[in-house]
């Protein structure tokens, strides 16, 4: 395959006349935002979720303006009609789109940067079904179903996983049988690379140094985890892996765990191996280890009150936390800033507190004052003068799938 790549890098914007519709569909929802080139500014945005049942809805902010509309019953399509319909009474298509922008989960090997879609590529991703079957195939169908509405538009797919192919193969083998890897895909692929790419970007700019030689760590933390080393603009390691269930502990997710504990489940309380995996998944992480919650939010609450699970679940999570990201300056061999993105990492001072606490032998002190603002008088920056730099910086992944869509227009123009 020859996909047409974008560069991996920061590329300029190019102007462009028309917005540019990024989508996020998932199995029962759909999530847009609609951007306007040359600086990307945000017309509206909106989720539509619940789809295909009674309930489904359309949430929609459109220029500061918030409303919801019923579609029960409702799919995919009758959702993105919808959407185009109030964008368009709203007279923000009157130039048309000049492209849609897909987030996609999994393209495992097969692609290294954002791309152009067309039959080839469509092909490659539905190979990649068996590595996310609940990501993809709705991915897919956010494709088709724009597809169907917009014939005459570029779409373009932006790859959670595409940052990450740049890991050697150190890092992303298991030290298992390696003809699991050549005949089944079996390896580590990481994921929330689209964030990881976004924050490191900005963290170059904030810094004033060359993206392309600087040494970052980013630790996007939401339900969903993960932490990235990032050397002269790529990836060089990651925590998550094969799946999104590797890694750091995360709202519903285990993170890691003994393999052979599936064994031990199954042979002790008889449970099958995608009811281990379920309860790995839906039942762990903070909400597994407090018995209240995946919200830190309510953990840290709860625990300032007293409740001994919510502390045991918020200290596990920041002890995994750090531990990793000492394990990821390994590759790095200096470590310039670490950053802080997403709900939690943009929001939890103390969670920010605590892992910096914890990570001393990397030179990190924590700014109290600066922390309790998320770096938001300071550049971002959460560290005093003498320490390591940390940063909060908050994530975009719909600003940079709308970047890489207009870097692919321009590259295949």
């Amino acid at each position: 395959m020859d996909p047409t790549p974008t560069t991996q890098h920061p590329a300029p914007i190019t102007h462009h006349s028309s917005p540019i519709l990024v989508l996020n569909s998932g199995s029962s929802s759909l999530k847009f935002s609609l951007l306007q080139p040359p600086n990307l500014t945000v017309l509206a945005t909106g989720l539509a979720e619940r789809l295909g049942s009674p309930e489904a809805v359309i949430n929609l902010e459109i220029q500061g303006a918030k409303n919801q509309k019923a579609i029960p019953e409702g799919a995919h399509k009758i959702a993105l009609e919808s959407i185009i319909d109030r964008l368009t009474e709203e007279n923000l298509l009157q130039n048309g789109l000049a492209a849609v922008g897909h987030r996609m989960v999994h393209g495992g090997e097969a692609f290294q940067a954002s791309t152009i879609i067309n039959d080839e590529v469509l092909a490659a991703v539905r190979a990649c079904n068996h590595l996310a079957p609940l990501h993809n195939p709705p991915n897919i169908l956010g494709v088709e179903t724009a597809t169907e509405l917009f014939p005459d538009v570029p779409q373009v797919a932006v790859f959670d996983t595409a940052f990450h192919q740049s890991l050697p193969p150190h890092a992303y083998l298991y030290a298992i049988p390696y003809e699991l890897y050549t005949d089944y895909g079996v390896r580590r692929y990481g994921f929330h690379g689209t964030s990881h790419r976004y924050v490191t970007q900005q963290a170059a700019r904030l810094l004033d140094q060359p993206y392309e030689s600087l040494c970052l760590i980013s630790a996007h933390l939401g339900n969903g985890a993960s932490a990235t080393a990032v050397k002269n603009g790529r990836s060089v390691d990651t925590t998550l892996g094969f799946t999104p269930l590797e890694g750091l502990v995360m709202g519903t997710r285990s993170g890691d765990v003994d393999p052979a504990l599936h064994l031990f489940l199954h042979e002790t309380l008889g449970w099958s191996l995608a009811e281990i995996t379920q309860m790995l998944n839906k039942r762990s992480g903070l909400l597994g280890l407090s018995g209240l919650s995946n919200d830190m939010r309510t953990l840290l609450q709860e625990a300032e009150a007293g409740h001994k699970r919510a502390q045991i679940a918020i200290d596990l999570f920041c002890y995994r936390l750090a531990k990793a990201i000492a394990a990821l300056a390994v590759p790095l061999g200096r470590l310039d800033a670490l950053i802080f993105t997403g709900g939690i990492g943009e929001h939890a001072a103390a969670i920010r507190e605590k892992v910096l606490g914890q990570l001393q032998i990397l030179g990190f002190i924590c700014d109290k004052y600066h922390n309790l603002t998320h770096g938001q008088e300071n550049q971002g920056k959460i560290t005093i003068t003498e320490s390591t730099i940390a940063l909060v910086i908050p994530t975009n992944e719909e600003r940079m799938i709308a970047e890489d869509c207009l870097t692919a227009i321009a590259n295949h123009a």
